[in-house]
C-alpha cells in the first residue's frame, strides 16, 4: 500500500516581504511589463501577474505589529530572460541595481538585482 503524502510536490507562491506595497506593486509591475492598478494594492498583499502555475505575492505585513521587516540576501526566485544579455540592457536603462553581474555556467545565465526594498531577484535564462 502505497503512503499518502499530505504535502503536494508543487510550489504555489512565492512571497516578497516589503515596506511600501504600493510602490513595490508599480515597481514589479513595471519590471515584467504588467498593467499596474494602484486600487487593487491594499495591505497587506498584492499578487503580480505572472505566467505559469506559481504566484508571487508581495506582503507588506501591516497586520503583523510584530514583524520587522529585513530584505532577502540572496535571490528567492527568479524571472525568466531568455535574451539574457537584453534583460540586463533592459535592467541597466530602467535604473535598477544590479546585484551581481551576468555570471554564465555552460549554457546558463543570470544576474541579480535589488528591488525598491534591498531584496535580491535574479534573472535568469532557465
Amino acid at each position: 500500500m502505497e503512503k499518502t503524502i499530505p504535502i503536494k510536490n508543487q510550489m504555489n507562491g512565492v512571497f516578497i516581504h516589503v515596506s511600501n506595497l504600493a510602490a513595490s506593486a508599480k515597481w514589479y509591475c513595471d519590471l515584467i511589463g504588467a498593467e499596474f492598478d494602484k486600487g487593487k494594492a491594499v495591505s497587506p498583499v498584492f499578487n503580480i501577474p505572472v505566467n505559469g502555475t506559481t504566484s508571487l505575492t508581495l506582503d507588506d505585513h501591516s497586520f503583523d505589529p510584530g514583524f520587522t521587516f529585513q530584505p532577502s540576501k540572496g535571490p528567492v526566485f527568479n524571472f525568466y530572460a531568455p535574451e539574457i544579455e537584453a534583460a540586463y540592457e533592459y535592467v541597466k536603462e530602467k535604473g535598477i541595481e544590479i546585484a551581481r553581474e551576468i555570471e554564465w555556467a555552460g549554457d546558463t545565465a543570470w544576474f541579480n538585482i535589488k528591488d525598491l526594498d534591498g531584496n535580491i531577484i535574479m534573472i535568469a535564462n532557465c
